[in-house]
C-alpha cells in the first residue's frame, strides 16, 4: 500500500525539480488511491471524537466530511476569492474554538473559489502551527493548474513545514488522469507512517500498471501540465469574457479549473439551487450550486471549465437567454 519504489522516487524527483523541495521517498512519501482517499483516511490518523478541525468554507466537500467521518467537529472559516487576509481569519477562528483545533486543512489554489496564496501565507501558517502544536494538511490538487504567470507554492517549500504538515498532490488535473485515481502524500515522516499503517489494513494500493504509467508521467512528461493549464486558461478567458459582455462580472481565477461566480443581483433571491435549475432548464447550461460547497456559498454558482471553447460560447448564448429574461418570483 506504500506504492512501488520507483514511483515514490519519481514523486521525490518531481518535488525537487518543480519546487526545490527534498522529499525522502522511503520515509516522507506515500502513494494513495487519489488524493481524496488519502485525505479522508489521514483524518482517521489525526483526529477522533472530541477533536476539532479548521476548514475553509465554501470548500470541496471531502475537506469538511473527512473530519466528520473521523468523528471530529469542524469549525468553518469563511473564504472567498476577494478575502484580504485568510490567515488572520484562520487565527481568529482558532482562538475562538474550544477545544483548540488539532488540524488545519487548507487547499490552494482553492476549489471552488479560485482563491490563491503566495509563499508568505504558508510561512505564517507553519509558524503558527509550530507555536500552537497543531497540524496542517494541504490539498495541493491544482499545483500545476495556474495561469497568468502565477506559480502556486507548496507548503513544503517552508523549511520547517515537515515538522507540522503533510501535503497531497495528484495527477488527476495536471496530467488529465482523473479516473485513474492516483495521488500522493508527502511531508511529516511520522504522520506518513501512520497513514501507511492504516492503509495496510484497508487496501492493497493502486493497480500496478497505473503506477507504472504515473512513473512515466512524472519522469518524462514535464511539458504536459503546462499544455493542460493552457487549455484551461483559454477556456477561462472565453467564459469570463462572455459573461462580462452579458454584464455578469466575475473574478478571473489565477488557478484551478473553475470559475466562482456571484449570482446576478436580479436573480439572487432564488438562491444557488433554484438559479442553477433555471440555468439548466431555460439556458441548457449545467453549473454547480454554491450551497453544495457549504451554506456560505449559496450566493454563488461554480462553472467547471470542462467543455471546449466552442461549447463554452454556446453556453454563454444560453446564459444570455436567462439573464435577459424576467427572473421568476422564487420560493
Amino acid at each position: 500500500s506504500r506504492g512501488i519504489t520507483r514511483l515514490r522516487h519519481a514523486l521525490s524527483a518531481w518535488y525537487e525539480r518543480r519546487l526545490g523541495v527534498p522529499v525522502d521517498p522511503e520515509r516522507e512519501a506515500l502513494v494513495t488511491i487519489g488524493a481524496k482517499e488519502g485525505l479522508a483516511h489521514l483524518m482517521w490518523v489525526l483526529v477522533r471524537s472530541g477533536d476539532t478541525a479548521l476548514v475553509p468554507e465554501p470548500s470541496y466537500p471531502i475537506h469538511q466530511f473527512a473530519a466528520v467521518f473521523a468523528g471530529a467537529d469542524v469549525t468553518s472559516v469563511h473564504l472567498s476569492h476577494d478575502t484580504e487576509d485568510f490567515f488572520a481569519d484562520l487565527e481568529e477562528a482558532y482562538h475562538r474554538t474550544w477545544p483548540r483545533p488539532r488540524v488545519i486543512l487548507v487547499s490552494f489554489p482553492h476549489n471552488p473559489t479560485g482563491h490563491c496564496v503566495d509563499l508568505d501565507f504558508f510561512e505564517r501558517l507553519v509558524a503558527f502551527a509550530r507555536a500552537h502544536d497543531t497540524f496542517v494538511v494541504h490539498d495541493f490538487a491544482y499545483a500545476e493548474i495556474a495561469f497568468d504567470d502565477y506559480r502556486p507554492p507548496s507548503i513544503l517549500q517552508v523549511p520547517e513545514a515537515k515538522d507540522v504538515a503533510v501535503e497531497f498532490v495528484s495527477l488527476s488535473k495536471s496530467h488529465s488522469m482523473a479516473g485513474w485515481r492516483l495521488g500522493f502524500a508527502a511531508g511529516n515522516a511520522e504522520v506518513i507512517a501512520g497513514l501507511q499503517r492504516l492503509k495496510s489494513y484497508l487496501d492493497y494500493g493502486v493497480f500496478q500498471p497505473i503506477q507504472i504509467a504515473a512513473i512515466i508521467a512524472l519522469n518524462e512528461c514535464d511539458g504536459v501540465p503546462a499544455e493542460v493549464a493552457g487549455v484551461y486558461q483559454r477556456r477561462r478567458d472565453v467564459l469570463c469574457d462572455g459573461l462580462d459582455r452579458l454584464g455578469w462580472h466575475v473574478h478571473r481565477p489565477r488557478g484551478t479549473m473553475f470559475v466562482w461566480a456571484p449570482i446576478p443581483e436580479r436573480f439572487r433571491h432564488l438562491g444557488s439551487l433554484e438559479f442553477s435549475t433555471l440555468l439548466l432548464r431555460a439556458g441548457g447550461v449545467a453549473v454547480s450550486p454554491g450551497v453544495g460547497f457549504g451554506r456560505s456559498g449559496d450566493g454563488f454558482v461554480r462553472f467547471a471549465l470542462v467543455e471546449n471553447e466552442a461549447r463554452i460560447r454556446q453556453a454563454v448564448r444560453g446564459i444570455r437567454r436567462v439573464i435577459e429574461s424576467d427572473p421568476p418570483a422564487g420560493v
